[in-house]
């Protein structure tokens, strides 16, 4: 069983003034395997925060459908099962980082012993044990982000959505959340997430789909997507002057491999979208 599959959802919302809709997804389908991190990217205004939001109930498609774990997104049973860090959270800024976390945890449901306890494991994680008494209102951008990811992760889910995660953030900031989500994928949680950052994206996802105007315009493992079969690439461990002149006629014991060379998403990304265009008649 996949822990999300979305089939040909759409959604449109209505114009200003009478005018007309605007369609936000067009028939977007997918699937997420259980235990690995899906990434989707795409320009502003793709469409990624909508598929989001579908996702963990906030709105509904007009047409098609969401699933988590087999049952409909907007399942009661969900909710325990999916941990959601929208691009912008909002916290109470009076409240320290422990007594944000201790908040979230009583409404899922904790209390006493276990919720200290999952407070001190959680502060651990996201690396602010030592500003777990300052409060959130003096925390940077990447410290209210992590804290974000610890109240995602109260109630124990089995996927974490995460919109823009590192939106915003120091690059310090951003490899700290870029290993926390790499740490939660060892330990066998979903990961979903969508970003504009590609080269982040390219490091620590399994699959990734790329949304342009609502459309899913490309798809697939980050070794289909970037597998250019036009080039090759070899790789000589400790080559010596003398080998590299000598290349072709003799490699010996330093030959370590022969295997497609790789684009980098980012010209996968750019390469879909002019395709799109041409396709329009629009380049």
């Amino acid at each position: 069983m996949n822990a999300v599959e979305i089939e040909q959802i759409h959604k449109s919302f209505p114009g200003h003034w009478g005018r007309g809709g605007v369609y936000a997804v067009k028939g977007v389908s997918l699937q997420i395997p259980q235990g690995g991190v899906y990434g989707l990217i795409g320009p502003n205004g793709s469409g990624k925060s909508t598929i989001m939001k579908a996702l963990v109930g906030l709105l509904s498609p007009d047409a098609g459908y969401c699933r988590v774990f087999g049952q409909p997104a907007t399942a009661a049973a969900n909710r325990r099962e999916i941990g959601f860090l929208p691009e912008n959270p909002y916290f109470y800024k009076f409240l320290t980082g422990a007594e944000t976390i201790r908040f979230y945890g009583k409404l899922c449901g904790l209390s006493g012993r276990a919720l200290q306890e999952r407070t001190t494991e959680l502060l651990e994680l996201v690396g602010l044990t030592e500003a777990a008494h300052r409060r959130v209102g003096g925390y940077s951008k990447g410290m209210l982000q992590r804290i974000g990811l610890a109240q995602a992760l109260v109630q124990q889910p089995r996927l974490l959505v995460l919109d823009e995660p590192t939106a915003g953030v120091d690059p310090i900031g951003s490899r700290t959340i870029r290993d926390i989500i790499l740490e939660l994928k060892q330990r066998g949680m979903t990961v979903f997430l969508c970003s504009h950052l590609l080269e982040q994206v390219q490091e620590i996802c399994d699959r990734v789909g790329i949304l342009y105007q609502g459309c899913l315009i490309a798809e697939g493992s980050m070794d289909e997507l970037t597998r250019d079969t036009r080039r090759n690439e070899v790789i000589l461990r400790n080559p010596s002057p003398e080998l590299l002149a000598e290349l072709q006629r003799v490699a010996g014991d330093a030959w370590e491999s022969c295997s497609p060379a790789r684009n980098s998403l980012e010209k996968v990304f750019l390469d879909g979208i002019r395709a799109r265009l041409e396709a329009e008649g629009r380049s």
